[in-house]
């Protein structure tokens, strides 16, 4: 499945013009023979934007998925996203998958918050483990900091799950995660990690783009640079079947021998 990685910042505070790009960039993806676009972590708002996480936040089928959902269904290409979700008083950070026809296929909340400023603003997620099946692959979903925990990634392969989307606001000095730990858990776990993030500076984060779609041999299919750019690469059923077969992770696990890490 052709996948296409949104890097951007997008417009930070400017729903409207968040989804003007996200509108471009499925045109440019499709056109270009993706099945599925991937955008960053809160792109649907911008991520340093203070108070106006609450005030933007809407609800998984609120009006900005209503548009997204129009925007795949014309261009014919499923979409991946992330956004503020308001759940009653609570806010999470989500990210959202819709199909080609437009249709909600499955919603993320990010379960492991990075820092105080996500603590301020959002409540963590309790489900680790969100798939829908989309052009013959089991998809999951994850944001940012939930990747840096093996026990989740690990989690996903378990269930199954053959491509991971991570949207992500990594930002400076952590860029090894990009470069070296996303890579390292698309090996460990024998699975496609697509990792999709935002660039420059937005308040007081430096983004540092970097975005990657590792395969389970732990090799990077793409990698952005540091701006802006939309980069593409295949997950492929049939390489990902090969490679679980040479690299017996899951079958040689010894359960019964891990009791003490829960």
């Amino acid at each position: 499945m052709r996948t296409a990685l949104l890097q951007s910042s997008g417009r930070p505070g400017s729903v409207e013009g968040n989804l003007k790009v996200l509108d471009e960039a499925a045109g440019r993806a499709a056109a270009a023979g993706a099945a599925l676009l991937a955008a960053p972590e809160m792109f649907l708002t911008g991520y340093a934007i203070g108070d106006d996480i609450a005030r933007l936040a809407e609800p998984a089928d609120g009006d900005s998925a209503d548009t997204v959902a129009e925007i795949a269904a014309r261009h014919g290409i499923a979409i991946a996203y992330g956004y503020p979700e308001r759940v009653a008083d609570a806010v999470h950070n989500s990210a959202q998958l819709i199909s080609a026809d437009g249709v909600r296929l499955a919603n993320y909340r990010k379960t492991h918050l990075f820092g105080c400023f996500e603590r301020d603003h959002f409540e963590p997620g309790e489900q680790p483990v969100i798939q829908a099946e989309l052009g013959g692959l089991t998809v999951g979903l994850m944001i940012c900091y939930d990747v840096e925990f093996p026990e989740n990634v690990r989690a996903h392969a378990l269930a199954g799950t053959d491509l991971l989307l991570v949207p992500t606001a990594q930002m400076h000095p952590f860029q090894f995660v990009a470069e070296s730990l996303v890579p390292v858990r698309a090996w460990e776990s024998q699975m496609y990690v697509a990792y999709v993030n935002r660039v420059g500076q937005e308040g007081e984060f430096e983004f540092v783009g970097l975005s990657t779609l590792a395969g389970p041999d732990g090799v990077a299919r793409a990698r952005a640079g540091r701006g802006e750019e939309l980069v593409f690469a295949d997950a492929d059923p049939a390489l990902l079947a090969a490679s679980r077969a040479a690299n017996p992770y899951l079958t040689d696990r010894r359960p019964g021998l891990y009791g003490s890490l829960v």
